[in-house]
Order: structure tokens, then C-alpha cells, then sequence
């Protein structure tokens, strides 16, 4: 099962991102929008839920990158959730409380491609089960990153593909133009994900085993 979110539509304004409780400041799924994702997942009988979404979780996105003094995805700095971050805590701990196993993200937004671990145990907050995050995106658009990280959720980079030594909006002409494959195996119901590159070459691949409960 594919659940596609929406995590530009409802949000606040963008700003400092570092309230401490929920208010109408910190909205970034959405009432609506977040009651309707943990539905879906409790619902869903399919071995896999993958949730796609156009921002990434624990990659810091930049409004004012100048300043580096306001955010446009959740993810804040270093530390305990804040901000929009609390709806993620919010859903984390909901897909944890309700043994909704599988669960897999594939996001974009930042202009390169990586895979990440999210790990409790290296997180600040740590009331979640751990999960995988693939990030590829968006299609023939320049090239940045990487990207500063936020330990709140405790990403661990397996691999990343960015330009070097400091370059930034590299047109598609210099290749570093990436997406992303899904295979799910029929029998093992294993799911093989592969970032590629602009010709289709297999930069990182990454094998998922479904846990099955008894």
C-alpha cells in the first residue's frame, strides 16, 4: 500500500519552528490530513505501508538559508522535538502503540539522493520503532546538498550522492540527476529499493524483510 501525503498544503507559516507545545504555529500535515494517514495504516492489511511524501524528515530544509533562522520542513536542530516536529511524534508513536509493522518512507524536495536509518536508539526522542527513509528528487531540477541532519529522530545516513566540494544548482546537463526503484518480491514479499542515477545505473540498493507477526 502507497499512501502519498501532502506536507506543503496545510502547514503554517514558516518560521523559527521551536515552539515547545502544539498550537496552531506547529500545523504541518494537518489535522485532517494526520487522522486520515493513521486510518489508513490501521486499516491496511497489505504487508508493506509505504508512506510518500514531498519533504523529507530529518533532513533540515532552510527557509531563509541566509540566516539559517527559519524552516521549511520539520526538522529544526539538534535536540527534543519542537515545532512541526511534534506531529511527527504525534504519528510515530501511534504507528508504534498500534503494531503497524513495515512501515517505509520515500520522500524528495531536497535535490540529491540518500538513504537513511532512523534509529530510537540514536534519537532524542526515542518512543518510535525504528524505520527506513529513501530520498530521490525532484526530477530534472538542479543539484544541492547535502544536507545538515537532525538527531531528534536519530537518521543515520547509509548513503548519500550530492555534488562536491561545495556545489550547488548544478544543472541536469552534469548528470547528478536521481530517482528511485521499488521491487517487491511475490514470494519473500522482501523489498528491494534502488537509488539510480540519471542513465538508470544502480548507485545504492538496500533490501527490506518484512516482519511478520505471529
Amino acid at each position: 500500500m502507497c499512501l502519498r501525503i501532502d506536507m506543503r498544503s496545510y502547514r503554517a507559516d514558516n518560521g523559527a519552528n521551536n515552539q515547545t507545545e502544539s498550537s496552531a504555529d506547529t500545523v504541518f500535515f494537518g489535522s485532517k490530513q494526520i487522522l486520515w494517514l493513521k486510518q489508513q495504516l490501521l486499516a491496511s492489511k497489505a504487508t508493506w505501508k509505504v508512506i510518500a511524501s514531498d519533504m523529507p524528515i530529518g533532513m533540515i530544509v532552510y527557509d531563509d538559508w541566509k540566516t539559517k533562522s527559519t524552516f521549511e520542513n520539520m526538522a529544526n536542530g539538534d535536540g527534543q522535538p519542537k515545532g512541526r516536529e511534534l506531529e511527527m511524534v504525534e504519528l510515530l508513536r501511534f504507528i508504534k502503540q498500534n503494531k503497524i509493522e513495515n512501515v517505509v518512507w520515500l520522500t524528495a524536495d531536497v535535490h540529491y539522493t540518500a538513504a537513511h536509518y532512523y534509529d530510537p536508539n540514536k534519537a532524542q526522542f526515542q518512543d518510535f520503532e525504528p524505520f527506513h527513509e529513501f530520498v530521490s528528487g525532484p526530477l530534472h531540477a538542479g543539484t544541492f546538498g547535502p544536507n545538515d541532519m537532525d538527531n531528534t529522530f536519530g537518521p543515520q545516513v547509509l548513503f548519500s550522492k550530492h555534488p562536491e566540494g561545495g556545489q550547488i544548482n548544478l544543472p541536469p546537463s552534469a548528470g547528478l540527476q536521481f530517482f528511485g526503484q521499488v521491487d517487491i518480491d511475490g514470494e519473500s514479499e522482501e523489498m528491494k529499493v534502488t537509488l539510480k542515477d540519471l542513465v538508470g545505473s544502480s548507485l545504492y540498493t538496500k533490501t527490506l524483510t518484512p516482519k511478520k507477526s505471529a
